[in-house]
């Protein structure tokens, strides 16, 4: 049990990826779409606008600091900024009717309206999120990365007072995350390894990193799937709104997730005394791969730190070969929110189209190796995607895959790590001679909040500063 009650060890930094030639304008787009900041510091500051005309010329000061997708010549900057309006920020800030109109009605409602679909039901119902998020007051959300604490304290403070002083925002919600020394999640995994290798971004792609071709190799997810403006997985525009929203802008999901680490160490451990392989193995089997990283589906009996330190490999593996799940169970929390090439996904054609690039940063100090009595504090992950499609990537993924099982051929199960559990019915199977049944289903992850944003382009920010209401 040492290996789930201790923290790994941050496997070796990741080389960068290999540059090649781009095809998207870099300098229009903002940075966080395309480019997996590593700063240590992050907050997420949500601003209600006041005052309209003044919160254009707090944007207008802000635009020639928003940090674009264009490679950095030399050292990172001490900051990054980005910036993402709600249906209600745009109206606000006299987006027009008829332009309005033309963004996917999800996105108009927003995400309060649509928890049901997304499992935030019981206590992550919208009525128990934290105040300034679904309830339209949020307009703006700010996100900042910093290199240290006191980079990162100054622009807080800037918007802070800059906005009040003014009468132009007021800030309604915010988070101050950091990332974990040790590279893993609150629950002692290390995450943020898969991500989908996008064409035309002057990134090469790792194995693994795209999408199957169907004879073995892989492939760039097309561009649209990620970015309005550009072809996606069927050849075609994705659908936009108008002008100036139409191209380099993304939509934005935002969902703070409390993680209730004691009760996750707490069931794995007792459950572990009755699952064959030990409460280590039945943890990876939840998640989909070891703590280190290495996946169930390449290393299925033990974690392989070569494996796991070695970006060719960690991600290059399929489903193919292993259609029941006897390696890594189709119920498992990566295999549900990309099924890759599974059986029924026809060598991953019915994947291409709900991918998502993911941005999330955890929150709140870690709860002590070891402990299995909750200490009180609050600590989790602010879950952040990106996609073209917010109904059929994001809450595909959410409400077909992690909410339901039938798509994935296993009835009403849903993701034993972050689903909303189904009553006292809900459960994993984990294959074998014989299968092992865990139930029931807990409640490790709770939702305190979220909002649907759209990211625009720097050429839709300038307009949104400039234009008349």
């Amino acid at each position: 049990m040492d290996g789930l009650k201790q923290r790994l060890g941050r496997p070796p930094a990741l080389p960068r990826r290999e540059r090649e030639p781009e095809a998207v304008d870099l300098a229009d787009i903002q940075g966080n779409v395309l480019r997996g900041y590593t700063y240590p510091c992050a907050a997420y500051i949500f601003l209600r606008v006041d005052d309209v005309e003044r919160a254009k010329a707090l944007l207008a000061r802000m635009l020639p600091r928003i940090t674009t997708g264009e490679p950095w010549d030399g050292a990172e900057p001490a900051l990054a900024i980005q910036l993402a309006f709600t249906y209600e920020g745009l109206r606000r800030l006299g987006v027009p009717d008829e332009t309005l109109a033309t963004f996917p009605e999800e996105f108009r409602q927003g995400m309060a309206s649509r928890a049901d679909i997304l499992g935030d039901r019981g206590p992550s119902a919208p009525e128990s999120w934290e105040e300034g998020l679904g309830t339209g007051e949020a307009h703006a959300l700010v996100t900042v990365w910093a290199v240290d604490d006191d980079h990162l304290d100054e622009i807080r403070e800037e918007l802070r007072t800059v906005g009040a002083a003014a009468g132009a925002t007021t800030v309604v919600n915010e988070t101050r995350a950091k990332a974990l020394a040790s590279g893993s999640d609150h629950f002692g995994f290390y995450d943020g390894i898969s991500q989908p290798a996008v064409a035309g971004t002057g990134v090469k792609g790792r194995p693994g990193d795209g999408r199957p071709d169907g004879k073995g190799n892989w492939r760039d997810v097309a561009t649209g799937e990620f970015l309005l403006g550009y072809v996606d997985e069927d050849a075609g525009l994705p659908a936009a709104p108008a002008a100036p929203f139409d191209r380099n802008g993304t939509f934005m999901v935002y969902r703070k997730l409390a993680m209730d680490v004691a009760a996750f160490r707490s069931f794995v451990e007792e459950a572990g005394r009755r699952y064959s392989g030990g409460p280590e193995l039945l943890a990876a089997k939840i998640v989909g791969r070891w703590p280190d990283g290495t996946p169930l589906a390449l290393s299925p009996d033990a974690p392989d730190p070569e494996l796991a330190a070695d970006p060719g490999r960690t991600n290059d593996f399929s489903y193919r070969d292993d259609p029941i799940g006897l390696k890594c169970p189709v119920g498992a929390h990566i295999r549900r929110v990309n099924p890759r090439d599974a059986d029924g996904f026809f060598d991953g054609e019915l994947t291409k189209r709900h991918r998502i690039i993911r941005r999330g940063r955890s929150y709140g100090e870690p709860l002590p190796a070891g402990v299995t009595e909750d200490d009180g504090l609050e600590r989790g992950l602010v879950f952040v995607c990106f996609n073209a499609d917010l109904w059929r990537q994001f809450e595909t993924i959410q409400s077909f895959w992690v909410e339901e099982g039938d798509t994935l051929g296993i009835g009403k199960d849903r993701d034993f790590l972050i689903g909303c559990p189904n009553g006292g019915g809900g459960k994993l199977t984990i294959p074998g001679n014989p299968p092992f049944f865990l139930s029931p289903q807990q409640r490790f992850v709770t939702t305190r909040g979220g909002e649907y944003l759209f990211q625009p382009s720097i050429t839709a920010l300038r307009v949104l500063a400039t234009a008349e209401r």
